[in-house]
């Protein structure tokens, strides 16, 4: 008996590995060799491939496929319809080997918004925020809540999902919500109550 819920329509390959309490919803796709952690929820029409990664209490929204070498850690929410990618230079007529494949790892916490768009080889922090519809090009820092084609950073965000106030943009912040303290030096935030 599973210890999982994976709707009828939905395939799960065997040799995926699957923890507690996740719930598998209609016409997903898991690969055999997937690693998928506890507590997580996959939408409508998710694919998971063989070389992901995906941690504990991960949402992913409808439309979703997570390809190989990428890295979910625990308590990441991905919106509906947005993409990753795992090969910078497609071609339709040129085969890549796995070795050419850039991983990608979305550190814990993190949100990624609707329809946006993830590019290979790049680090998205901690509780990072990426605005709906945004193209990463780059590794986004830790607490950032970054927007646009290509994104940039357009200010800082609690772990509970309030935007951070800097004085004159360095030093000390308390979130008004949550009320825990964040220190910040250049693109480095740090929670000082972790």
């Amino acid at each position: 008996m599973n210890e999982f819920f994976s709707h009828e329509s939905a395939f799960v390959d065997e040799g995926a590995t699957i923890g507690k309490g996740t719930k598998i919803w209609h016409f997903c796709h898991i690969m055999g060799g997937a690693q998928i952690g506890e507590n997580c929820v996959l939408g409508q029409n998710v694919f998971v491939s063989g070389k992901a990664k995906i941690g504990n209490n991960v949402h992913i929204q409808n439309n979703v496929s997570v390809y190989d070498l990428v890295t979910l850690e625990d308590g990441v929410f991905c919106g509906p319809s947005m993409v990753f990618t795992n090969v910078l230079n497609p071609r339709s007529e040129v085969r890549r080997a796995i070795e050419e494949y850039r991983s990608t790892l979305v550190k814990h916490g993190a949100t990624i918004g609707a329809n946006a768009t993830i590019v290979c080889g790049h680090t998205i922090g901690k509780y990072a925020f990426v605005g709906a519809g945004s193209v990463v090009t780059k590794d986004i820092p830790d607490y950032a809540i970054v927007y646009g084609n290509a994104t940039r950073i357009a200010g800082w965000m609690c772990k509970c999902g309030e935007k951070l106030s800097f004085v004159n943009d360095e030093g000390l912040a308390e979130c008004k919500k949550c009320t825990e303290k964040y220190e910040k030096q250049g693109t480095v935030v740090k929670n000082l109550d972790m």
